[in-house]
């Protein structure tokens, strides 16, 4: 099976803070990775440090074998990482449609490349918003525009931090439809999600990690049926 993304021997530090210790994970193409754990535990830092917002101190972060790992987050995302961002950030002041269209990207060999109009199939209610300032969207609707807006960039692997985060159950519902479709249409994807339902029912692995350390990686299967591993690391029952 095809590597997509492999983190090896991450240490990332915010100032003299370290925040991630020695982090090794990988994920498989077309498959989903949930990356879970408590408040604070270095998720979001880890997304931030596979995107190059945070370049890592030491170790290795491949991109199907290339290394990525001293790149801008700018050139990562035109080498075919894509992100959606904890709290959406869309460009507020454009319109839904500018923002779909600044994220644009064009990538060779896709055969079912991401358009305005497969985005707006994948979300019929951005129709009628097209001309609509973003910032005047409803929070599901920017969540909807936030990955919409990644799409774009016809991602090679897609890092999604709390999509579910502030949503009423019905758009959580809506969210999670959308993220089965994608894996089912071979989306290689890294999943930061705080509903362990959620996540636990879209992942092929899982990793934990407990104060910026692997505490466990592996198949979801032994997760869901481990409930002492989840009350011990996520905190929940």
């Amino acid at each position: 099976m095809t590597e997509a993304l492999s983190l090896s021997g991450i240490d990332a530090l915010y100032g003299e803070s370290h925040v991630l210790h020695q982090v090794s994970f990988n994920l498989n193409a077309g498959r989903v990775l949930a990356l879970l754990g408590r408040n604070g535990a270095g998720k979001t830092t880890c997304m931030s440090t596979i995107i190059g917002f945070l370049p890592p101190r030491a170790g290795e972060i491949r991109l199907f074998g290339e290394a990525i790992g001293k790149l801008s987050p700018e050139t990562i995302s035109r080498k075919g990482v894509g992100f959606v961002p904890q709290g959406r950030r869309i460009f507020s002041s454009l319109t839904v449609q500018e923002n779909l269209a600044v994220s644009r990207q064009k990538r060779k060999g896709v055969a079912m490349p991401w358009t305005l109009e497969r985005v707006i199939e994948l979300f019929p209610r951005m129709k009628d918003r097209l001309q609509q300032l973003a910032g005047s969207l409803s929070g599901g609707e920017q969540q909807m525009l936030a990955i919409g807006r990644a799409l774009m960039g016809n991602p090679r692997v897609l890092l999604m931090d709390e999509p579910s985060e502030g949503l009423a159950p019905l758009i959580v519902a809506e969210v999670g439809r959308t993220l089965l479709r994608l894996k089912q249409e071979g989306q290689s994807i890294v999943l930061v999600e705080q509903n362990i339902k959620l996540a636990l029912g879209l992942a092929d692995e899982v990793v934990i990690l407990n104060t910026g350390r692997v505490a466990f990686h592996g198949p979801v299967d032994r997760v869901r049926g481990d409930q002492t591993l989840i009350t011990q690391h996520l905190g929940v029952f």
